[in-house]
């Protein structure tokens, strides 16, 4: 076997030295691409950087300020505090611009993501901040309307293809072995679009073969990997898959895996509100109002593990699941919005019906708004026969709802009213 005569990773070594050697992102960092743009401009506003592990939110960071030829201090949510902030900020003021980079800023609480909000409405730093998370839960308004957010994407088969061979050309380690590479489809399965797991995998290949040939194909990834993977990694492919199970499992009724695959996320550090979050979602798409008390539970679950915290809320997430997992399901609220969601990308903007129209003037009236319009609450039942979608989608059905007991009240309900339309 041959160890690498360094102790810095093939991934770290690989970093481009320029936006031009940067690989992927092309809508950021390409010809025309907004972040290339501002750097050319030399006015780069303040930025959240928004993407899955290994899609170069570090490596991008870098760069811009590199092109800029401004200082760049690095902070990690995990291990900072707010007087590392102010000491960034009091180091900006006195000595001139400085891009301040927060990695996992998701992670800074309230007063943290306060603390930052002065210094880049001055101007004094300008921040850019990389989550993994959606900003818009994890992301004071205040600061996030202070900054661009920018969608990094995973990358592709094709460009994972530029990194691999972008490494064995240039890097002088790999350079000294005779490396062919028969297969590439288990590398980049495994390396689920992150190019720094991509690049480890490789110096994992090459680590591990024995002196001569190295030959690197499907079978012999899937081995080592086998050997190799770890039980759990929160911020790696196992985040993504173990969620994925989790998710599975309750949509699919099995209480029993819905709570091992919670341990198994608990147990590698999950994040709780993540998993929380995700129960919201699956709530509403998968039950929706099969058991509306679905949303209900899974919303003061999510409220209740902010406050109450680990290790209680492992107690108050497995509930959940739980309840969750037990319910009767249904998709027709998912159904129903992506049909109409359809509908509306065919059929573009079609007139709202005069009759449903707000009459706010007396020109208004005189054109026919509101004319004929049927007030529910003035007919017997609270309810009308009259046509609500534009005329040219009269009478089109978009809500079909699923086969469980409540929703079966709704269709009666709308049987009795609407008649044929809903005579199925």
């Amino acid at each position: 076997m041959s160890q690498p005569p360094q102790a810095v990773p093939l991934a770290e070594r690989m970093r481009p030295g320029s936006l031009d050697e940067f690989i992927g992102q092309n809508h950021l960092v390409g010809e025309n691409g907004p972040v290339k743009t501002a750097v050319l401009q030399g006015n780069c506003p303040s930025m959240i950087f928004w993407g899955p592990p290994g899609s170069g939110k570090t490596t991008l960071a870098g760069l811009v300020g590199k092109a800029l030829e401004w200082p760049v201090r690095h902070l990690s949510a995990i291990s900072a505090g707010v007087a590392d902030i102010r000491k960034v900020i009091e180091e900006a003021r006195f000595k001139g611009k400085i891009l301040l980079f927060i990695d996992e800023i998701h992670r800074f609480n309230k007063s943290q993501q306060d603390a930052l909000l002065g210094a880049v409405e001055k101007g004094w730093i300008t921040l850019i901040g990389a989550t993994t998370e959606n900003p818009s839960f994890e992301v004071n308004n205040a600061l996030l309307s202070r900054c661009q957010v920018y969608v990094l994407h995973e990358f592709g088969k094709e460009e994972l293809n530029q990194i691999l061979q972008h490494a064995l050309e240039t890097d002088v380690w790999l350079q000294q072995f005779s490396i062919r590479i028969e297969e590439t489809d288990a590398l980049f399965l495994f390396s689920g679009g992150d190019a720094r797991k991509l690049l480890n995998l490789l110096e994992l290949m090459v680590t591990t073969s024995p002196v001569g040939e190295i030959v690197i194909n499907n079978e012999k990834v899937t081995r080592q990997l086998h050997q190799k993977l770890a039980l759990y990694d929160k911020t790696g492919e196992q985040h993504y898959d173990v969620i994925s199970a989790f998710i599975k499992s309750m949509r699919g009724s099995d209480p029993n895996a819905a709570v091992y695959w919670l341990a198994r996320m608990l147990h590698g550090g999950e994040d709780i509100k993540f998993i929380a979050r995700r129960m919201i979602i699956l709530a509403s798409e998968d039950i929706g109002n099969a058991n509306p008390n679905a949303m209900l539970m899974a919303t003061q679950c999510f409220q209740a593990v902010s406050v109450i915290g680990m290790p209680e809320a492992r107690i108050i997430l497995s509930q959940t699941a739980i309840y969750l997992a037990c319910s009767p399901k249904s998709n027709s609220s998912y159904l129903a919005i992506d049909a109409a969601l359809d509908m509306v990308r065919k059929t573009g903007d079609l007139p709202v019906p005069l009759h449903l129209r707000n009459a706010s003037s007396k020109l208004m009236k005189d054109l026919g708004y509101g004319k004929e319009y049927g007030y529910a609450h003035s007919h017997e039942g609270n309810f009308v026969l009259q046509e609500f979608l534009p005329d040219a989608l009269s009478g089109s059905v978009l809500f079909a709802p699923g086969n469980n007991p409540r929703e079966a009240e709704m269709r009666q309900a709308l049987q009795r009213l609407w008649k044929e339309k809903y005579n199925y």
